[in-house]
């Protein structure tokens, strides 16, 4: 069992940025990031490969949004970049036992708690 504790949600202003941080209690291969706003379902964001060579985004957050991982520190982050309005969400940390990039809720094993983006426009 892997746990998941998000960190570093906030409210920032448009064009504004923030870094998410999700520590795992243990050694984990693919990770990813949702979104749920309210009223919405689930949204893949980004995820990354165990090695952190494999990366993918969603079209919406391309070029404003960055993944990586720290294998020693069995953490993963996600630099946002030039926030939205829209952007505002609860984002969620997932870890698949998967090796490389997976986009669905069903092919992630782990979920942490969750953390609040609130961006004003």
């Amino acid at each position: 069992q892997v746990q998941l504790v998000e960190s570093g949600g906030g409210l920032v202003q448009a064009g504004g940025s923030l870094r998410l941080s999700c520590a795992a209690s243990g050694r984990t291969f693919a990770m990813g990031w949702f979104r749920q706003a309210p009223g919405k379902e689930r949204e893949f964001v980004a995820g990354i490969s165990w090695s952190g060579q494999g990366t993918y985004y969603t079209d919406s957050v391309k070029g404003r949004f960055t993944i990586s991982r720290d294998n020693a520190k069995y953490t993963v982050y996600l630099q946002m970049n030039s926030l939205k309005a829209e952007d505002t969400a609860v984002y969620y940390c997932a870890a698949s036992k998967r090796r490389v990039v997976v986009t669905t809720p069903p092919e992630y094993d782990y979920w942490g708690q969750g953390t609040q983006v609130t961006v004003s426009s």
